[in-house]
């Protein structure tokens, strides 16, 4: 009860707030709320004895609120791509010390892809040896109809043949964005293991890509469909 009496108290002997202004004639108008005809200029907040408790700004229209808030999201986001950036610099100073940890790592990354090419371009060389007595048989049958087992053979030969060359150019290209990924991430961390400071180098890329596991063993009847038998 007593706390009570005291926070009425305390309301009662609060003394109200004092608004001050000079609208739009040149008159100065004094309240004890906001004033309204004011509203498109700042008003004084006054203390008791006459200084200035704060500055209530112009209320903005429809339109400066709108601009407001999409400057309010570009810091917002201007801020989120400061402290992205701090944290990407300093994770890529704690993963690669030096150069040499960087170098090893980008060996890692690309060594699946560089394995698979060299495997289809295997698969090419062997395709292109199967596809020879396909060929050489072929030439009997000049001006007429080929055998249907033939002709099945030689459409599944140009179809993987097609299929090694397509991939070959895949894993070429992911070569070439990989390679791109982890230059662009050398220039950064040069500039870092130099003393600049983290998050001061501009907003930074995309992570390099950690190295692909190991592709899953072809069961027996996935290998036959790959060599067209």
């Amino acid at each position: 009860m007593r706390r009570g009496k005291r926070s009425a108290r305390a309301q009662t002997n609060a003394k109200p707030a004092i608004y001050s202004c000079v609208d739009p004639s040149g008159k100065r108008i004094t309240s004890d709320r906001p004033i309204a005809s004011c509203n498109d200029r700042e008003q004084r907040e006054l203390n008791a004895d006459g200084s200035v408790k704060r500055i209530v700004p112009p209320t903005m229209t429809a339109d400066e609120r709108s601009d407001a808030e999409a400057r309010e999201r570009e810091a917002t986001a201007e801020r989120a791509m400061r402290v992205e950036a701090l944290r990407r610099d300093r994770n890529l100073l704690a993963r690669f010390p030096n150069e040499a940890a960087h170098y090893k790592a980008r060996e890692a990354a690309l060594e699946d892809t560089r394995k698979s090419v060299k495997i289809s371009e295997t698969r090419l060389a062997l395709l292109a040896s199967e596809r020879k007595p396909l060929v050489d048989e072929a030439e009997f049958y000049v001006g007429k109809p080929l055998p249907t087992k033939l002709r099945t053979q030689l459409d599944a030969n140009d179809a993987a043949t097609d299929a090694q060359r397509t991939l070959i150019q895949n894993q070429q290209a992911e070569i070439i964005r990989v390679n791109a990924l982890y230059d662009a991430e050398l220039q950064r961390l040069r500039k870092l293991w130099g003393g600049a400071q983290p998050g001061t180098l501009g907003s930074a890329g995309p992570p390099a890509p950690a190295p692909a596991p190991a592709p899953a063993a072809s069961t027996p009847l996935a290998a036959r469909k790959a060599a067209g038998k």
